[in-house]
């Protein structure tokens, strides 16, 4: 695309893409709400958040392409670990990500109306990193929701990455799968930048990779230590970038 068809683009993501993911956003919001209330939350975490990912990157318009979706054990949980490049890492993650998860997010998006609430009420997790005696009782807490196949997804990066080089990974997703003995997935994400860079509202058609890498087992990291499984996990999703 032309830096000129670019600028143009421009106009119908601000006349459209915006108002209609924002009004989108609000009405699948207040459908989970209801579903929640009725009963049927785990079945409208699972289907109808997943159809906001899918319609706003399809009016982007973005394809997202799936590579070794075949590693994953449905019935397993996991602890999930991917790069963090975009805004739109979450809707192709909420989209196409084939099983069931709570995310693991910053407490400040808590105050994000309808999102804020509704992901409250998912039993999504928030973590106050500014209080680390919190931090740790609220990833204590989640490892109860890990049951069934259900998953808990991290971007260990903390925020968003230039695209190219991935920033220092936190240490809680390890932790927590080494206390839980749970299997930790990777997963590379490619080409989010390219449609939304960190810091910046432009907003550009085109295609998103998503690399499950295989599990790795907690035998396998049982006796190591964090930092070095840390490194272990970081190669793997940088190899993919």
């Amino acid at each position: 695309m032309t830096v000129v068809l670019k600028h143009v683009f421009q106009i119908y993501v601000w006349l459209f893409v915006y108002p209609v993911a924002w009004l989108w956003t609000a009405l699948i919001a207040i459908i989970v709400i209801i579903l929640t209330w009725l009963g049927a939350g785990a079945w409208a975490d699972k289907y109808v958040a997943r159809l906001w990912g899918r319609f706003i990157l399809w009016i982007t318009p973005v394809r997202v392409n799936i590579h070794n979706a075949d590693v994953i054990d449905a019935s397993q949980s996991y602890v999930i670990v991917a790069n963090h490049q975009s805004t739109y890492d979450i809707l192709a993650l909420y989209g196409y990500l084939p099983m069931a998860f709570k995310w693991v997010m910053k407490i400040e998006l808590r105050k994000v109306p309808f999102i804020g609430y509704t992901c409250n009420l998912m039993g999504h997790i928030y973590v106050d990193r500014s209080n680390r005696r919190a931090a740790k009782q609220t990833m204590q807490q989640a490892g109860e929701k890990l049951t069934g196949g259900t998953s808990v997804l991290f971007f260990p990066e903390g925020t968003r990455n230039n695209g190219h080089e991935l920033l220092p990974f936190k240490k809680g997703a390890f932790k927590m799968a080494q206390s839980l003995s749970l299997p930790i997935l990777p997963v590379t994400i490619k080409g989010a930048d390219n449609v939304m860079p960190a810091k910046s509202l432009r907003i550009l058609p085109g295609t998103i990779e998503l690399f499950f890498h295989a599990p790795i087992s907690p035998e396998s990291f049982k006796e190591q230590s964090t930092e070095s499984l840390i490194e272990h996990v970081r190669a793997q999703i940088s190899k993919a970038l």
